[in-house]
């Protein structure tokens, strides 16, 4: 996986999280990583699973131990969110909270832990209580292990 710093901004999603991204890149962290007070953000590379391309989008994060949770609710659309399926096919990811950058092995959450994680992520945004309502599919949790 390229470094974070030389992997380009994917232009391909919203613009409004394209100008976060970029703000977090080009301030190293400084900027960014809290998108709105108690909302923490990370940046998150992952594969492209049929380009093979550096992707990197800014995700809302928590907190479960050691590992960092991100969620993949594409605010309730009916898929999911392509970066979802890109750490399903190659789970290695480098992540950025801040000025801090490392590599990563993500993996969806197991059923038996989903609805403590899920009271995490809804701590911190309640909106995706909302999200689960207008989807019929189950809605992922990922945890990402630092290596």
């Amino acid at each position: 996986m390229a470094l974070i710093d030389e992997t380009p901004i994917d232009p391909t999603g919203d613009s409004w999280i394209a100008e976060h991204v970029k703000l977090y890149v080009e301030s190293g962290g400084k900027e960014g990583h809290h998108w709105q007070p108690g909302v923490p953000t990370l940046l998150l590379t992952t594969r492209g699973n049929k380009s093979g391309t550096a992707r990197r989008t800014a995700l809302i994060y928590g907190r479960d131990g050691d590992d960092y949770v991100v969620m993949a609710s594409y605010a309730g659309a009916p898929k999911h969110p392509d970066w979802y399926l890109n750490l399903v096919a190659d789970p290695e990811v480098v992540i950025q909270m801040g000025e801090d950058i490392m590599t990563g092995t993500a993996r969806t959450v197991a059923d038996e832990d989903r609805d403590r994680v899920w009271k995490i992520m809804t701590a911190i945004w309640p909106d995706y209580d909302e999200y689960s309502t207008k989807t019929s599919r189950k809605i992922p949790l990922v945890a990402i292990s630092a290596t």
